[in-house]
């Protein structure tokens, strides 16, 4: 199944949002949320620190009498230039990022949107990388695909076992805070991905132009799923 088939199969999977959230904030109740290179907005605040970010974050939320900001896939961002891990050198520089950020609070629960089976999960460690993060791995009509939660918190991936069973609309993991998801505001970074390679507990969530072709073929925006706009 080509990129544009495997965007057409999630688009069909549901004919209503898939949710990762809780299925009773409705979609009035998400913002779009801009972090890009474009929004001159952001150059008003310290975007390296999390408590500012979060302060900019919380506001957009509050302004626009939201519960959930949400955003992020193929948009190019400057906010990873705080973090080695994203910049070894400038050719290389990973800043296009390939999921979508739902922004809300520290301990909000995540749900499976789908029925699926734990693939992997992993503590990210590094400063600006996705800290506790679950792969999950799903089956629909023979056709093999993963989602990916990061920013999660450390106890969401105490007891996991690979192979664990998730059935549509468990809860599956919490939102960890800026101690232990990276140095982030409290938010989720979910992510599609068609074909997981030989990573573990960890993809590739942020990407350099360089591989943007291959990578945004490999991850489809996940509103494809989840609808929100």
């Amino acid at each position: 199944m080509d990129s544009n088939d495997f965007a057409k199969f999630l688009s069909r999977i549901s004919s209503t949002p898939l949710r990762v959230l809780d299925t009773s904030i409705p979609n009035s109740k998400y913002i779009y949320l801009d972090l890009s290179y474009d929004n001159s907005n952001l150059e008003k605040i310290d975007a390296s620190s999390s408590e500012s970010l979060s302060r900019f974050v919380n506001s957009h939320i509050k302004l626009h009498h939201a519960l959930v900001a949400f955003g992020g896939y193929n948009e190019i961002r400057s906010i990873y230039q705080r973090s080695n891990h994203f910049n070894i050198n400038q050719e290389t520089e990973r800043n296009v990022h390939l999921g979508i950020d739902l922004w809300c609070g520290t301990n909000t629960p995540i749900y499976a949107p789908i029925d699926a089976r734990v693939h992997s999960f992993k503590n990210n460690k590094n400063h600006g990388d996705y800290g506790p993060t679950i792969i999950l791995k799903h089956v629909i009509k023979d056709v093999l695909f993963y989602t990916l939660y990061g920013h999660l918190s450390m106890d969401s991936i105490l007891n996991l076992k690979v192979g664990q069973f998730f059935k549509k609309g468990d809860c599956i993991a919490r939102l960890g805070d800026s101690d232990v998801n990276g140095d982030y505001p409290p938010h989720l970074h979910f992510q599609i991905i068609k074909d997981i390679e030989s990573y573990t507990g960890d993809y590739p969530g942020v990407c350099s132009k360089n591989d943007l072709d291959f990578y945004l073929k490999n991850c489809p925006d996940p509103n494809l799923i989840l609808k929100l706009a």
